[in-house]
């Protein structure tokens, strides 16, 4: 992929998410228990929703972001029960990079293993807060593969934010809006993103614990 194209799309992408960060507009509260309030809004990229998760995590920032970065060999494939594998296709710098993410089926099989394939753009802001920001790309290496219904991200991604005066907690905030693709019920998707994001943070604290204890 061109490098400065690749540059480019990162950038606008983590400009979006900047945007959503800051925008407290809108939203709408689906899921809230444990710390951790799930809420949508009507996406402006597809025709679905935009969902955002923040929570705080037990943690320094750099064990979280460790246990969430998406990263080859990394530890999300170890905790994260909605991703069975993460590679990069092409590596463009240590910190922009094309990978593909797979998925298991889900939501009692009616959610069949899907694939995503995405410009990645990890960044690190003044204020210690890293994020990654991705986006769904066609790129010539990754075909659409047996098994998997090709699945499509719009800007998405995390930030992992220091806690003032607390640097042993971690607040952690997520945005999705994925298109799975495939004839799945609306009902069917509106339902399982708010209950997956509510079990990522619950899954990431125990991860934090795990690997970081």
């Amino acid at each position: 992929m061109d490098p400065a194209l690749a540059a480019r799309i990162g950038q606008e992408v983590a400009d979006k998410m900047f945007q959503y960060r800051r925008d407290a507009s809108g939203w709408k509260i689906c899921r809230e228990g444990n710390g951790v309030s799930v809420s949508w809004r009507p996406s402006v990229e597809f025709a679905g929703n935009l969902y955002r998760g923040e929570g705080v995590v037990c943690g320094t920032l750099e064990d979280v972001w460790d246990c969430v970065r998406p990263a080859e060999g990394g530890l999300r494939v170890k905790w994260d029960e909605n991703v069975t594998g993460f590679e990069v296709i092409e590596k463009i710098t240590d910190t922009l990079y094309v990978s593909r993410t797979s998925t298991p089926s889900a939501a009692m099989k009616l959610i069949s293993p899907r694939d995503f394939v995405d410009v990645v753009l990890i960044k690190t802001y003044e204020d210690g807060t890293i994020s990654s920001n991705a986006i769904h790309v066609d790129h010539p290496a990754c075909p659409p593969k047996p098994g998997f219904v090709r699945g499509f991200n719009h800007p998405c991604g995390c930030f992992c934010e220091p806690v003032p005066g607390e640097p042993l907690k971690t607040n952690v905030v997520t945005f999705f809006q994925t298109e799975l693709s495939g004839l799945l019920p609306q009902s069917v998707v509106d339902s399982f993103f708010p209950r997956s994001m509510a079990g990522f943070y619950a899954n990431l604290q125990k991860a934090v614990k795990k690997f970081h204890a």
